[in-house]
């Protein structure tokens, strides 16, 4: 098993955005009964989402939040010689989004940019990458902006998915400062079940044609969905996850020689409540040191983690705290961070519509 571990590299500031549209899922009853609903809220815990419009693209949500970020710190764009564009939903097959973002917020031609492309475990990875890349060389500043639109990629007529997910943005400013000492993340893939959640067409496997887009009735219960839309094996999905999971966490404890006690506040994926709620009774957690979205934001893949922090631990993180942050999903891949946040300012959360801060 192998671990990874950085020094004196830290989040200093953080923001995000959302759409302004509200999706209510006692509501979301199109295709589906209001019994339907019911059972599902009460199952996942998701009362509610954020959907971007036609015009809101994921870059358009971290870009807002860029924008905040830089703005409430008074960041002299001319430092940032790093940007990581984290999505599976970005504008174009190419170029790399994380590109544009770089002229559309007016950064200097010497600004590294470059997309990661991994699932709801991709802002941990992410953190990683841009971690060693700050304390192995000369930069000064690093962003990271991870933004997904998911409910442009699921059925609204797939039960399995429809009441899940929801769109956001994120924008996390790295620097380098000894007193963020040390931090250590795992990271953990099984290809082998990639099968699991998946967007079967649309790529170059099996390119977009005029049979990919139908949407069809794709099970004995009636669920319908196109092979360019997202499917998930739930029940898989919770098998590997309950397996998995708890154990990366201890693993890494163990490898930190921490116990789990000694953290301020541990952030997990906002799959579901269902599945959070486990893992916290398995590991015999505090949940009051464990926030939560889900309810108002539910599933936003690689965005909940932060998204997470920035809703619910805003004037929370004066001085120094403790966080352990866990992800899994797409892949599948998984990953648990132990990072110390010190004195991290977090902004307001803004909205998005037709692609426009408002």
């Amino acid at each position: 098993m192998a671990f990874l571990e950085y020094n004196g590299v830290g989040v200093t500031a953080m923001a995000a955005a959302v759409p302004s549209h509200i999706i209510k899922n006692l509501e979301y009853t199109d295709y589906w009964s209001k019994e339907d609903a019911l059972t599902i809220v009460e199952k996942t815990g998701i009362v509610e989402r954020r959907f971007a419009d036609q015009l809101t693209c994921s870059s358009d949500l971290c870009l807002a939040a860029a924008e905040k970020l830089i703005s409430d710190n008074d960041i002299d764009k001319s430092d940032i010689d790093l940007l990581v564009f984290i999505s599976q939903t970005p504008d174009y097959r190419m170029p790399a989004t994380s590109v544009t973002l770089q002229h559309r917020l007016g950064l200097p031609h010497s600004t590294i940019s470059f997309d990661i492309n991994l699932g709801c475990s991709a802002f941990l990875y992410g953190l990683s990458v841009v971690y060693g890349m700050m304390q192995g060389g000369l930069l000064r500043k690093a962003l990271i902006l991870d933004g997904e639109t998911r409910s442009k990629v699921y059925s609204p007529r797939d039960r399995r998915s429809a009441f899940l997910f929801g769109d956001g943005g994120i924008a996390a400013l790295i620097e380098k400062d000894k007193k963020f000492g040390r931090s250590i993340f795992s990271l953990n893939s099984d290809g082998s079940r990639a099968h699991l959640i998946m967007i079967p067409a649309g790529g170059y496997r099996k390119m977009s044609s005029a049979e990919t887009v139908v949407e069809r009735i794709v099970d004995e219960f009636g669920n319908m969905r196109s092979e360019e839309q997202g499917y998930m094996m739930g029940g898989d999905v919770f098998n590997f996850v309950i397996r998995e999971i708890p154990k990366d966490i201890r693993n890494t404890l163990t490898y930190a020689g921490k116990t789990i006690d000694i953290f301020d506040y541990m952030v997990f994926h906002q799959a579901n409540n269902f599945i959070n709620s486990y893992i916290a009774k398995k590991m015999k957690l505090d949940t009051t040191r464990i926030p939560s979205t889900i309810a108002k934001y539910g599933n936003t893949s690689s965005v909940s983690v932060p998204l997470t922090i920035v809703s619910e631990l805003k004037d929370k993180l004066n001085g120094r705290k403790e966080l352990l942050l866990s992800a899994f999903g797409v892949g599948m891949t998984w990953a648990t961070a132990i990072v110390p946040f010190v004195d991290c300012k977090i902004s307001d959360i803004v909205e998005v519509e037709n692609g426009k801060r408002i």
